[in-house]
């Protein structure tokens, strides 16, 4: 996919993983390396809801009555987003499926168009490190530079090192029991879906606990090998 190299359907990626391994941070890089789109959940419905799609009115009307959007709509939207002409080069689907029912429905709205996945790409982590790694973390609340406890502290205690302001924030569910719930959660639910890839032939593990361009290297490396 480096310049002439295009496979003939647009290859669509899954970044699977818990909260904090960094999904967001390598589905971006590699939308910047691969020319692949990043499509998250909740970007999606935000975005249809704003354009005014036959499948954001749906979602929209769910949401103001604080109901649940259903698997038809996210895959509906989803098929519209794909459609697009910025989509040609590939996906990059960060947030869903999140169930095997989901990921056989994609299953089936991918052949309607002679896609397939190519690869859920596993983003692994230590569970125990990963509750130091966000319990850990807090933000300036001025300019928004990230801090952490243990790893990136102030120069200067409670002042921020970029813009100087005394007006540091911690997200109120960065706390180690909350943590570990929503490991645990993510566990649970997500089981099923790596043993559904698996059986497949098309998971990837990738150990994130590195540093931040060595999974992404890695990333980069599955993706070339699956999609060349």
């Amino acid at each position: 996919m480096d310049g002439s190299r295009i496979p003939q359907s647009p290859p669509v990626l899954i970044l699977l993983g818990p909260p904090g391994a960094g999904k967001g941070t390598q589905a971006r890089m590699m939308e910047e390396q691969f020319g692949l789109v990043q499509l998250s959940t909740g970007d999606l419905l935000r975005a249809a809801v704003a354009s005014g799609s036959a499948a954001g009115k749906a979602a929209k009307s769910v949401m103001e009555a604080g109901g649940l959007v259903s698997d038809d709509i996210v895959l509906a939207i989803l098929r519209d987003r794909m459609a697009m002409p910025d989509c040609a080069k590939g996906v990059i689907l960060d947030g869903f499926p999140r169930t095997t029912a989901q990921a056989e429905a994609l299953d089936v709205l991918l052949a309607e168009t002679g896609q397939q996945i190519n690869a859920a790409i596993l983003l692994e982590v230590d569970d125990v490190k990963m509750v130091v790694r966000i319990a850990g973390r807090f933000t300036c609340g001025a300019c928004g530079e990230g801090y952490h406890d243990t790893f990136k502290t102030p120069k200067v205690e409670g002042t921020c090192d970029v813009c100087g302001a005394q007006q540091m924030t911690r997200r109120a569910d960065d706390n180690a029991k909350t943590v570990m719930s929503r490991l645990d959660a993510y566990h649970e639910q997500t089981a099923p879906l790596i043993a559904y890839y698996a059986d497949k032939g098309v998971l990837r593990r990738v150990d994130a606990m590195r540093e931040i361009a060595a999974i992404r290297d890695a990333i980069g490396a599955l993706i070339k090998s699956v999609v060349a």
